[in-house]
């Protein structure tokens, strides 16, 4: 049995983690919350639905009080080992997370057997005084990250002592991009919108559904806007909404171009798919602007947004083999 700690911060731990779990044979108990519990629930796994993470405040696309938020998130780190306390007390099993640290923290005082999943080795959320905390926090995150059994960093890299880097582990479609596109009725070139599972990308849609009214006369394109769980969004003639999806890679595969956060999943969904993309960062969120950055994209882009939709419109490139779901599935089921 695997019990798998998927961080509900966003949905994209929940994607790449359905996308593993999909290549084991064996069961899973999900340990997550909120639209992330409700996304594994959907695709039909055991999910315990238990996390309540504290929010980012972004105002106009820009991360505020990052080292307030940095201390709530730390907080909210400390509950989270008390509720990983009690299942793992009460069930036994692999431990699998998805960057929640707190279940990798209590299962090393368990000397339980465990295999970390993470983008990340540290973070930069913050500056000047605020930073030495920060640093304090980081070298808490490394010891934990090398006692693991394995980690496994789902990117490119040169393996190291537990660590293994596997490539971009993505959903695969489960149709051609024409049966797809014939599915969703996507008739028109479709300019596709997607913010993920939390509301920092409120800003993204308003300026993509600006630049849109503006390019009308100049280019024969319908945009299709999923604004996730966090959001709503009115009804209109001049766009479609299709709410919280659970399918967000195989709608990623039949569009023309994707404009969304810098989210690490959704980009590399896009990547594997050969669907051009637009990917603006918060403001602030290093790990969003590092990942705009490797693809030519920053924060100040949201300003030509309109000028990049003209440029990246159809543009479609050669799909990008991912199989670091395979790679992935095959070093957890060798420690069942």
């Amino acid at each position: 049995m695997i019990l798998f700690f998927t961080s509900p911060i966003g949905l994209g731990h929940a994607t790449r983690d359905i996308a593993i779990a999909e290549k084991l044979s064996t069961d899973i108990t999900f340990v997550s919350g909120e639209a992330a519990a409700d996304l594994l629930k959907r695709k039909g796994f055991t999910t315990l639905d238990v996390y309540r993470p504290k929010k980012f405040t972004v105002k106009s696309g820009q991360l505020e009080r990052p080292f307030r938020w940095l201390m709530d998130y730390y907080s909210y780190y400390r509950k989270c080992k008390e509720i990983a306390r009690e299942i793992l007390n009460s069930r036994k099993g692999l431990v699998v997370s998805d960057e929640d640290f707190a279940s990798i923290a209590v299962a090393e005082e368990m000397k339980r057997k465990r295999i970390l999943i993470t983008d990340i080795t540290e973070t930069h959320f913050t500056s000047g005084i605020a930073s030495v905390i920060e640093k304090k926090m980081n070298r808490s995150m490394q010891k934990l990250m090398k006692a693991c059994d394995r980690v496994i960093i789902p990117d490119v890299g040169e393996d190291r002592d537990n660590i293994v880097h596997v490539g971009p582990i993505v959903r695969q479609s489960g149709a051609d991009r024409d049966a797809l596109r014939k599915r969703f009725g996507f008739a028109r070139n479709t300019i596709l919108v997607t913010v993920g599972g939390t509301d920092a990308g409120r800003f993204l849609i308003e300026k993509t559904i600006e630049a849109y009214r503006r390019l009308q006369g100049r280019l024969d394109a319908e945009l299709v806007i999923v604004p996730g769980p966090s959001l709503t969004l009115a009804d209109s003639q001049e766009y479609r909404t299709l709410g919280f999806v659970d399918n967000l890679h195989e709608l990623i595969h039949a569009a023309d171009l994707v404009i969304s956060l810098a989210g690490r999943s959704t980009m590399d969904e896009t990547i594997a798919c050969g669907t051009p993309g637009i990917f603006i960062p918060v403001k602030g969120h290093f790990e969003q602007e590092h990942g705009a950055a490797r693809l030519g994209y920053k924060y100040d882009d949201i300003l030509r947004i309109e000028s990049l939709i003209e440029q990246k419109l159809g543009k479609l490139q050669n799909p990008v083999s991912a199989n670091g779901a395979d790679k992935a599935g095959k070093i957890i089921s060798a420690f069942i």
